[in-house]
Parts: C-alpha cells; structure tokens; sequence
C-alpha cells in the first residue's frame, strides 16, 4: 500500500524531559541546536544520533509550532520517528 501524500510529510516526534512531556504526535519538522550549530530534521531524514546544546527546539507539526528552551538533551532519528530526550 502506498503512503498518502501526508504521511510522506510528516514524521512522529516525542519530545520529553524526566517529568514532563513537551509534545507527542506528528510533526514536519524539529529544529535543535548542537556541538556543530543549528541543525533542522524533515520527515525522511536518515538514521541519526546527536548529543543536544542548550538553546531553543522547534518542533512544526500540521497545525502549529511547539517552542521550549532546553539545557542539554539527546535526539534520535530513526525510521521516521524522532525522539528527544532533553533536560536531563
């Protein structure tokens, strides 16, 4: 079955801290800020792993943007499905 032409741009994204859940569900796109600088994740990114800077993560989904400032973290990419894991 082919994907619908949404699914194509979208990805799930958990954004997390020990106590608090910062988003969960669909998303186009998570902008995060590492050891390198600025760094953007669009559906279909390849597998990835980075340590995460202290600065702001933006996460697009369909209707809005989800906007938090974190301290340090860790982002997986992975199949389509992005995962944070921040202030730790």
């Amino acid at each position: 079955m082919a994907a619908k032409d949404s699914d194509a741009n979208q990805m799930t994204v958990i954004a997390r801290a020990p106590f608090h859940l910062y988003y969960q569900g669909p998303a186009e796109s998570v902008t995060a800020v590492n050891a390198v600088g600025k760094f953007d994740i669009l559906p279909g990114h390849a597998d990835f792993f980075s340590m995460l800077d202290p600065g702001e993560v933006v996460i697009g989904t369909p209707s809005d943007q989800v906007v938090f400032n974190i301290h340090n973290g860790i982002v997986t990419v992975r199949d389509n499905e992005v995962m944070l894991f921040v202030n730790m």
